[in-house]
């Protein structure tokens, strides 16, 4: 039996489709109109959080095509979160977030993911790794983190919460 072996864009891309069917989950729930609720004064906004989880896919595309990113940079000012009021424009950013993540994942190489890419801020590296490393840590591990906070606004907004990883209190199948 000969063992397959995957491709680094691949596998990223089969991740990418894993987040997004739970990341489409939680934001279909998000409640509208409650965009300013924070659970607690330090929070982010539940407008803000939702809006960072519909277009933190679309970071892939800036991993893949730029060897860097300063968030102190112009450049940085397009990370600027949307402005939502229906949950339908969610639901968009993140369809046009996929979109251009996949597109970027389809048209480059393993050996390009393998190269160094640089978070920075204000000049001062924060963090240099590879891209296909930055894209695992700093798109995916990212989103399910920020994705597991929006549960918790969820639950404290009378909202279902989905079940994503394992079951929730609201659904007893695993999404």
């Amino acid at each position: 039996m000969q063992l397959e072996i995957m491709q680094l864009k691949e596998i990223l891309l089969a991740e990418l489709e894993r987040e997004a069917a739970g990341t489409r989950s939680a934001l279909q729930r998000v409640p509208e109109g409650h965009n300013d609720w924070k659970p607690h004064a330090k929070s982010m906004a539940l407008g803000y959080l939702a809006a960072l989880i519909a277009t933190m896919p679309a970071w892939v595309v800036t991993m893949v095509k730029q060897d860097a990113l300063d968030l102190k940079s112009p450049e940085a000012a397009k990370f600027k979160p949307l402005e939502w009021r229906k949950r339908s424009e969610l639901i968009s950013a993140l369809d046009s977030s996929l979109t251009a993540a996949r597109e970027a994942l389809r048209n480059t190489t393993d050996e390009h993911l393998r190269t160094p890419w640089k978070f920075l801020i204000g000049g001062h590296v924060v963090d240099e790794s590879p891209r296909h490393a930055m894209i695992e840590h700093s798109v995916f591990s990212h989103l399910a983190h920020h994705r597991g906070q929006l549960t918790v606004y969820l639950r404290l907004n009378d909202a279902s919460v989905p079940a994503l990883y394992g079951p929730s209190a609201d659904e007893g199948l695993v999404a």
